[in-house]
């Protein structure tokens, strides 16, 4: 089966929910037989890396901006996919499946994955904003089939559209927690003392309040380890860098992957996801794989991984997140709560699984065009 894929900047090693989703289900689908390209976009990989793990990779052309480029992007990869023949074209996130109608007019059986309501996103102005809601309806109404990340996801395309979606959540590897500290005294950390955050530096991450709630728990011997960086520079990156600069126990250590992640990961005292807005979020599900000790806003979807109820917090009670990092700068997992973290994450987060059952909803639109025929 030949599949196309676009919605994403591309990977391997590009920041971004949607990227990590799709560097990781894409090889899965790859052993799985599927014969998958990805149109990636030319401001963020390298253009010489042509095939990843088994997926046919095509850098193209487009514009770095945040308002433009995946409009763009996703209608030069429908032209340059027509080529292709593909089964099906799969569009991740409803500001690029704005082009679901134009897709299926020129041909294509369409597969949208939807990855959260991205209008409550605080960075997006309200024309951008309207254009969104207007992908998701138009997605919504057009694509031959829809997969949503979460079961809030698939409530709310009834709720609104009558439309039913089939519910494949992100997915987590679950890692071994590595020796290996080189990443540590790069940044003069120790292990076990430092608060972890990992995303991009936009409003809905709530770094900015992660840092002044930081600096007044007053934590001894305890520093805070951001990873991440703006995809676009803005107001608020800027903010975010000047804040941080006021306090040499906040460390930025820009966008990482691979081993220096991976080492972060392993040796953190514990994990923390201040957000305003997901979609289903990754990097808690990686940070619970590693068996860290998680703490996260209490918004819906972080609600809906299943944390305890005291790794919650308020995301706009500055006084309750404060009390939470002081508690949890004195705590830690057992081991048998790891073991639980650890088997709740296998039997629901498998990327193998949902590889199969993305692989289902591909043979569900096939055969109903072979019947249509």
């Amino acid at each position: 089966m030949k599949i196309v894929v676009l919605g994403t900047r591309g990977f391997p090693g590009v920041q971004g929910g949607v990227e990590s989703h799709c560097e990781k289900l894409y090889p899965k689908l790859s052993k799985l037989g599927c014969d998958v390209t990805v149109f990636t976009r030319k401001p963020y990989v390298d253009p010489e890396i042509k095939v990843y793990n088994g997926v046919d990779l095509i850098a193209l052309d487009c514009p770095k901006r945040k308002t433009l480029e995946a409009i763009i992007h996703t209608f030069t990869g429908m032209l340059k996919a027509r080529k292709l023949n593909p089964d099906i074209l799969h569009i991740h996130a409803i500001g690029p499946s704005i082009l679901v109608p134009v897709a299926r007019i020129l041909g294509f059986k369409v597969v949208m994955t939807h990855h959260g309501p991205d209008y409550r996103r605080r960075k997006w102005g309200s024309f951008a904003k309207f254009v969104l809601r207007i992908g998701e309806r138009l997605s919504s109404n057009f694509a031959d089939e829809v997969i949503a990340i979460s079961q809030m996801v698939a409530q709310d395309l009834k709720s609104k559209y009558n439309r039913d979606s089939h519910v494949i959540p992100n997915g987590v590897d679950i890692h071994e927690p590595l020796k290996s500290e080189e990443i540590l005294k790069k940044y003069d950390l120790k292990k076990g003392r430092y608060i972890l955050a990992v995303g991009r530096f936009v409003p809905e991450k709530g770094f900015i309040n992660l840092i002044d709630a930081f600096l007044l728990a007053q934590l001894k011997n305890m520093k805070l380890v951001i990873v991440g960086c703006a995809d676009h520079e803005s107001k608020y990156s800027r903010d975010l860098e000047r804040r941080a600069k006021i306090n040499s126990d906040i460390v930025l250590t820009g966008y990482l992957n691979g081993l220096g992640l991976k080492e972060l990961y392993s040796h953190a005292g514990f994990f923390v996801l201040p957000s305003t807005y997901e979609g289903l979020p990754i990097t808690l599900l990686e940070a619970m794989g590693y068996g860290l000790l998680c703490l996260a806003s209490d918004i819906p979807p972080n609600r809906y991984i299943g944390l305890p109820f005291d790794h919650y917090f308020a995301p706009d009670n500055i006084e309750e997140f404060i009390q939470r990092l002081r508690e949890f700068s004195q705590k830690t997992l057992t081991e048998e709560e790891k073991s639980k973290q650890i088997e709740m994450l296998k039997k629901n987060y498998s990327w193998d699984e949902i590889a199969k059952r993305t692989l289902e909803v591909y043979e569900k639109v096939t055969a109903k065009a072979d019947y249509d025929e």
